[in-house]
């Protein structure tokens, strides 16, 4: 293969890469309010941040964190947030980077969010009780000691996603061709049905999620937190257990039976260090507010 021919191929794949990638991204008003009710903005440190507010503001405060993963978003609570707001004034923030919140290209960081959810739940919600998912719970747990809040309920709680921090893989999805190509891969609807199937929903998932998984992950932006989060760098080096024993809040831990990442003997484990009461669900996996809304709401609310 001649120089020529080698130039002339590598400008049609950049070309037809860069096509795809325009294709592919969606405009904000493509993608609905997550929960179903209208969104309001708390500005924070330069950022707009979107949540919903549901229910009564004169009943207790229930403030909704979702988990972090390249299509993350309040949505993963669209199931129990009605039942939930009956009885309770509902916030469910898209955290800094994720959903209808501003993606700004940051160096985004665990502290980042253990900073943003001490000054939220600080400044729009009053001793609420907090349900946190997943690595959000560490960054929860981490701000724990300055958050005046009525109990916890951690939802396959832990620190560590993916072990290692890889700058590398961060700049290599960062960047605005190839990034954005190789990002737009692991967010294709195949790829995310599979991930949903293979961490929740018994393999049965509804083409309504994947559908607004999918569009929220086509959003200008969206790749910049996710890089950090495949790279390592939203891991926490917090200990939960020692972090949740200090702060002696009240804590409920939540799995699925089904669960192996991470599996339900850490989440035994968990619970046993960290003093909290454990419930689990079978048939379920890693979101089992999502795959059993009733009875989660029935058995923890």
């Amino acid at each position: 293969m001649n120089l020529k021919r080698l130039l002339g191929g590598t400008a049609v794949g950049i070309g037809a890469t860069v096509a795809g990638n325009r294709l592919l991204s969606r405009d904000e008003s493509d993608l609905p309010p997550p929960l179903g009710h209208d969104l309001s903005t708390y500005r924070w440190r330069g950022f707009d941040i979107a949540y919903t507010e549901a229910g009564d503001p004169t009943d207790p405060d229930l403030l909704l964190l979702h988990g972090i993963n390249a299509a993350a978003s309040s949505h993963e609570f669209r199931y129990i947030v009605d039942a939930l707001a009956e009885e309770y004034h509902v916030l469910a923030p898209d955290l800094p980077g994720f959903g209808h919140s501003d993606r700004p290209p940051l160096l985004y960081s665990d502290g980042l969010y253990a900073t943003f959810i001490r000054d939220f739940t600080d400044e729009l919600t009053y001793e609420p009780t907090v349900v946190a998912s997943s690595l959000t719970a560490a960054y929860v747990a981490d701000a724990a000691d300055d958050l005046d809040v009525e109990s916890f309920v951690f939802v396959c709680p832990t620190a560590s996603t993916i072990p290692g921090r890889r700058a590398w893989l961060r700049s290599l999805f960062r960047l605005p061709v190839a990034g954005e190509g190789l990002y737009n891969l692991l967010v294709s609807k195949p790829a995310i049905r599979y991930f949903l199937a293979d961490h929740a929903f018994d393999g049965r998932v509804s083409e309504e999620w994947v559908e607004y998984d999918w569009l929220t992950a086509h959003q200008h932006g969206a790749r910049f937190a996710p890089a950090s989060f495949i790279s390592g760098f939203l891991d926490s080096d917090v200990d939960v257990a020692a972090a949740l024993r200090e702060a002696d809040v009240p804590t409920t831990i939540v799995w699925g039976r089904e669960a192996d990442l991470p599996p339900l003997s850490e989440g035994r484990e968990l619970a046993k260090e960290a003093d909290a009461r454990l419930v689990v669900f079978d048939n379920a996996d890693l979101l089992p507010h999502a795959e059993h809304p009733e009875a989660f709401v029935d058995e923890l609310f």
